[in-house]
């Protein structure tokens, strides 16, 4: 069907170069023999490498955990923190395909080590989620990030979500801002131990959150170590 694609691109609209990840080499080879079969000897292909996961499996909407660029979808800051917490060996990939940085530059963040390379991973996260969603929303993201682990900059570009009262369980809280997708997973969640609440872990499935947990009118949510939620008591 892909070659046959091609084949129509070029007789309809003159398309003589198709590319794609490398792993579409077949097919794009496919589409450049069966326009050679009819005569035509100015088709071409060309594959690049492909951007994978952490778990080295292509990066793509049908992948478990996609990343999307659609901020409804994964918002500036949850994208901002995908990239600042790539793996140590993915850095200089990652600078390399997805920002406009020179190279000098690059190389010198990618022979960063130990805990320098996260320097890396913060111009990485911060030029990439720049270009997506533009410079003020990295800023942004950045500040809430840097609030949350180290002390400074703003919470209040922190993912959160506004509810009219604080009576509310612990696993419809999950459930409310998108951190667990089900009320089954948001209790496994939480007896697995992988749920805290401003910073006190909550391994009790019939926690009922309480006006104590709202100082300063608002409670933060944590899933695990790097996704965090502001629960904000209107």
């Amino acid at each position: 069907m892909q070659s046959y694609d091609f084949l129509y691109l070029y007789n309809k609209y003159g398309c003589k170069l198709q590319m794609g990840g490398n792993d579409q080499w077949s097919n794009i080879i496919g589409g450049v023999e069966l326009i050679r079969k009819i005569g035509k000897e100015d088709s071409f292909g060309l594959t690049f490498k492909l951007l994978t996961t952490k778990e080295g499996k292509k990066m793509g909407k049908t992948e478990k955990g996609a990343l999307w660029l659609d901020p409804n979808k994964t918002s500036p800051y949850e994208f901002y923190q995908y990239w600042r917490n790539i793996e140590d060996s993915s850095v200089e990939t990652v600078l390399k395909m997805l920002t406009f940085l020179p190279i000098e530059q690059i190389n010198e963040l990618s022979n960063l080590k130990d805990e320098k390379i996260n320097e890396a991973k913060k111009v990485a996260a911060f030029e990439i989620t720049k270009l997506i969603h533009g410079e003020e929303e990295a800023k942004k993201a950045e500040e809430a990030s840097n609030a949350l682990f180290s002390g400074n900059g703003s919470i209040e570009n922190m993912p959160s979500t506004t509810i009219d009262n604080y009576n509310i369980s612990l696993v419809d809280s999950l459930v409310l801002v998108n951190i667990a997708p089900s009320k089954a997973q948001a209790k496994t969640l939480i007896v697995q131990g992988g749920i805290s609440l401003n910073d006190e872990k909550i391994t009790d499935i019939n926690y009922m959150l309480s006006k104590n947990d709202f100082k300063e009118n608002f409670a933060i949510i944590k899933k695990g170590k790097k996704i965090f939620h502001r629960l904000i008591l209107k």
